[in-house]
């Protein structure tokens, strides 16, 4: 008999979790139109799915403002400057990817001019201490990079 109970209340707690799990998806799709507006949306470029032509791992300009703007200690409105700078250059970049006529070698000559466009305007924003810790990222950077390659580093 206390088999019986036993196996019914195990029954129970398992419907009842499996009940529970399943709570969340249907309250977001029965919610009214104006409840699910009402829910934060992720600003364009910040969190968003990547669009099409552009990697699932490329970087979000916003968030690489804000982190090079802790890293260099910028103000607001210098990260603010910057935000358009880094979306530019990856909206270039994608075009660039996207563009099947080019070769390899011209792909990599245009996509050089694009960072090195993109450094030259955020370097203008910067002040000279700024932008020689700038210069400093970016070669350690570069290094990494090498290194990870198993490339010698160039001098």
């Amino acid at each position: 008999m206390q088999r019986k109970y036993l196996s019914i209340a195990i029954g129970l707690f398992l419907s009842a979790g499996l009940a529970m799990a399943q709570a969340p998806a249907q309250n977001q799709t029965d919610q009214p139109a104006a409840a699910q507006d009402a829910q934060p949306q992720p600003l364009a470029g910040e969190n968003a799915p990547p669009q099409p032509g552009q990697r699932a791992h490329a970087h979000n300009p916003a968030r690489a403002a804000h982190r090079l703007g802790r890293q260099l200690g910028l103000t607001q409105e210098q990260v603010a400057q910057i935000k358009p700078i880094l979306a530019n250059r990856q909206q270039q970049m994608a075009g660039l990817r996207a563009d099947t006529m080019l070769t390899p070698q011209d792909r990599r000559t245009r996509a050089r001019g694009i960072r090195q466009e993109s450094r030259t305007q955020i370097e203008a924003l910067l002040t000279d201490t700024e932008k020689q810790q700038y210069e400093q990222m970016l070669a350690n950077r570069r290094a990494q990079h090498a290194q990870h390659n198993g490339q010698p580093q160039a001098q």
